[in-house]
Parts: C-alpha cells; structure tokens; sequence
C-alpha cells in the first residue's frame, strides 16, 4: 500500500524559521556519539589502575611470605597459591565466615530496601504533621560517629546476652539514615502523585499502593541501595569485631583478623589470600547484578 506523504511547505513570507543552532539540534538529535580513541586510552588507563591492586592481591597469595615481604614486590604469579588457599580456609575457618557473612549481609540489605523504602514514601508523598522535622532529626543521625555508639550498644546486647551471636550484628543495622533519604529523594521525582492519588480513588488500601504503585516505581533505586547496603555490610568490621570472635560466629573480616593472631610473625601471604577468598563473593554479585546497579543509578538522569 502507498503512503501519502505531505507536501513540505516553506515558511511564510516574513515569518522566520527556527534558529540554525535549534535546526542543527534537531537534525542531531536520534544519532549516536561515538567516542574517539583518546577516550577509549583514558578509559583503558582508568581500567587498568582500578585492576591492579586485585591483580597483585592474587599474585601475592601465590607466593610465600618471604616472597611477599621481599623488594620488590613479586608482580607475577609463583608456585603456592593452593597451599596458602588451603591454609587460609582451615585456619580461619573460612566456610562458616562465609556462610555467616552472608546471612548477615543478607539480613542487612533487605531490611534496609524494605524499612527504607517505606520511609522514603511516606516522607516523599504522604502528609503528616511533623514530616519536615522528623526528616531533619533522621538526616541528623548521619552526621554522629558511629564510635559514639559503641559503649551503650555494647551494653545493650550483653544485658540481652547476644555477645558472639549474629544478631548482635544484625539489629543495629536493620536500617539506615542514608537509605531512607536515598529513597525519599528517588521517590520525589519518579513517583508522581497522581498515581498515588488514581489508586486511592479506585478503592486501593496503603499496603495495595505500595505494592502496585510504589515499588515498581522504586525498583531501580532499592536495587542500588540493596547493593550498597550489601557491600558495606559484607566490608563492615568495626562493630563485628566488637560484638562477635573469631572463635565463635565470626563475619569474614572478624576471621580474617585472627589470622596469624597469637604468633611473632603474621604471614602475609596468607592474610592476602583470605582477603582474596573475601572478595571473591562480591565480584560474583557485580557480574550477575552490575547491569542492574547501573541501570538503576541512571534511571532518571535523562528526562524527555
């Protein structure tokens, strides 16, 4: 079937056509930028810096501690990565670290998506008295150093008797002060109110709103916080190497502290390599869920 195109028509006699720097907009728009090889050398450099300390980390638990201590540096593999990888397993018990870490990490993130996300709408769209200073007081809580803490907290769980028990860990970060300003701040400018306004019209309850209308909408931020929340609770030792031992319930970092404890001379080699097995994990998590991170991290950076 013919299409009918329409005739163009040229401007009227005395009235002006658009700018020529709008026209040359407009003929540019749709078509895509390719970077040129500067940009692909800096990025490459950029690369290989980022790389480099996780490259030497393996090349170091490849090698013996002499080896390691020796300059300069070892900066190829050598012949003891299995032995140091055995060692590092069994002396600091690193299937438990593992597995505790995990349920930790685990633990963490989802409340903080979850609790945060609430928190986020309600001071985002919903309308209370108070909401601006409760905001105020919870913005706050960020700028208190967690070593304030640390001595009532302490006392806290030992009254309760969770001293080298995962909850311990667990409790005090079931939340936190950035996520629910992270997700206030989405929601403000994704979520539009007349959504919210639609769903109550047509009989939708609070928990309906946010399961159909608010977490869809927030899914690209709560996987971003769910990332961070993940990575700084999988990285945290402070608090854990406080609240539990490395004998007991240890997290990686925890058990990763008492490698070599109680000798003259800490093996290096070693430690690396139990930092190594560390990280493992996390690499793991970027490759299968990087694409989302991002994706949720530039999602709104573009408005049409």
């Amino acid at each position: 079937m013919a299409t009918v195109t329409e005739p163009r028509t040229a401007p009227a006699a005395g009235v002006a056509g658009p700018p020529p720097a709008r026209r040359r907009l407009r003929q540019g728009a749709g078509r895509q930028q390719h970077a040129g090889w500067l940009t692909y050398v800096v990025l490459g450099f950029a690369a290989l810096i980022s790389l480099f300390p996780l490259y030497w980390n393996l090349v170091a638990a490849s090698h013996d501690a002499a080896r390691v201590s020796s300059a300069p540096a070892p900066l190829w593999f050598g012949p003891d990565l299995a032995k140091n990888l055995s060692k590092a397993w069994t002396d600091a018990d690193m299937g438990v670290a593992l597995v505790n870490t995990t349920v930790v990490a685990g633990l963490v993130a989802l409340s903080t998506v979850m609790f945060a996300t609430l928190a986020g709408f309600a001071f985002a769209k919903l309308r209370f008295t108070g909401r601006n200073v409760l905001l105020a007081l919870v913005v706050a809580t960020m700028t208190i150093p967690p070593q304030l803490s640390v001595i009532p907290l302490y006392q806290i769980i030992t009254e309760l008797g969770w001293v080298d028990q995962l909850q311990a860990v667990v409790l005090p970060s079931l939340v936190a002060a950035f996520g629910v300003f992270f997700m206030r701040q989405f929601l403000i400018e994704a979520l539009p109110i007349e959504l919210v306004e639609a769903a109550r019209m047509d009989g939708a309850n609070s928990l309906r709103v946010i399961w159909h209308v608010v977490l869809p909408v927030a899914r690209p931020a709560m996987a971003v916080l769910g990332m961070l929340v993940f990575v700084q609770a999988w990285n945290d030792f402070f608090w854990p190497f406080i609240a539990l031992t490395p004998e007991g319930s240890p997290t990686l970092q925890v058990s990763l502290a008492g490698l070599g404890a109680g000798n003259h001379t800490v093996d290096k080699a070693v430690v690396l390599t139990g930092a190594l097995i560390s990280t493992v994990p996390l690499l793991l998590v970027f490759a299968f869920l990087g694409k989302h991170v991002v994706g949720g991290i530039t999602q709104g950076a573009v408005k049409s």
